[in-house]
């Protein structure tokens, strides 16, 4: 295994961001917000000592090995090729990767299931990033990093049907709305919608299939699947609006193995790119077009 150190560039900003996020503490934290000057020193002193010791071991010397699924689709990988740089998460991956010390060239891609990354066992990839969402289920089987995105919820119909011209949650009511089971989707659907008008299905796939067979008038999903979906794979599908969002959406992070020694390294890294606003520039750069669909109320 090799062992690669934390940016200095990295280091700096994760012990100022430490300490800012200690100055905001709740009133509540008298022990902290009473420390004395002197050992708020020793403390920014700790916290930088602990980051220039954290360290990734790879399972392949000199290289950090990704993982993320086959296909992968836009606007995530663009033309299903992780190692061009090009698309949100494969830009995210190589500044996490370049923040953690690894240039692009030490960076190697390998292809995984959803289902298999987030399964017991052994890997054979440091970290994998294909929108995993962060639940505490999964966290039994793997560790997640600090998220890299939080996404809001979309639904896609018929550009021609009446459904389409709906500008509030509120029209939705009557129409047959196809969501997958067990996700995001499903639950801000129950939420907005309830569930008597939902059709539900074992996965994304089989939710799009039944829109495309005309068992369903329209579905939910993320976002920026439905970016693409709308774009790429439906013939006359719109995405007509976005549920509100208020930062509590799902929220996306890099897997890594149960236990991983690298997961705090990792999560110091996204956090460094979220407080320097690389993940902000990213998001505009590669999903700007959510801007332009409404929000549902």
């Amino acid at each position: 295994m090799t062992v690669r150190t934390l940016s200095r560039a990295g280091i700096t900003a994760v012990a100022l961001s430490a300490l800012a996020l200690a100055g905001c503490s709740s009133s509540s934290d008298t022990e902290t917000s009473s420390t004395p000057e002197s050992s708020e020193s020793t403390s920014a002193a700790a916290t930088t000592e602990a980051m220039e010791s954290a360290s990734l071991e790879t399972v392949t010397e000199g290289k950090l090995t990704i993982a993320t699924g086959e296909p992968a689709y836009d606007p995530w990988m663009l033309e299903d090729d992780p190692s061009n740089g090009e698309g949100f998460e494969s830009a995210v991956a190589y500044a996490v990767a370049n923040e953690l010390g690894y240039a692009a060239e030490d960076v190697e891609w390998v292809r995984t299931s959803f289902e298999t990354a987030i399964a017991p066992g052994a890997k054979n990839w440091d970290m994998n990033i294909q929108q995993f969402s962060i639940t505490e289920e999964r966290r039994n089987a793997v560790d997640f990093s600090s998220p890299y995105y939080t996404t809001s919820q979309a639904i896609v119909a018929d550009a021609d049907s009446e459904l389409a011209s709906a500008t509030a949650i509120a029209d939705l009511a009557g129409y047959r709305i196809g969501v997958p089971s067990g996700t995001t989707s499903y639950n801000i659907a129950a939420e907005y919608i309830g569930e008597d008008d939902l059709a539900v299905f074992n996965s994304a796939e089989d939710t799009v299939a039944a829109f495309s067979s005309g068992q369903i008038e329209a579905f939910i999903t993320d976002l920026p699947s439905a970016f693409y979906l709308s774009a790429a794979v439906l013939d006359n599908g719109e995405i007509i609006g976005q549920f509100p969002s208020e930062g509590d959406g799902d929220e996306f992070a890099f897997v890594l193995p149960k236990d991983s020694p690298n997961t705090e390294s990792v999560s110091a890294a996204v956090a460094v790119l979220a407080e320097d606003g690389t993940l902000a520039a990213l998001e505009t750069e590669w999903l700007s077009d959510a801007v332009d669909v409404p929000v549902l109320n």
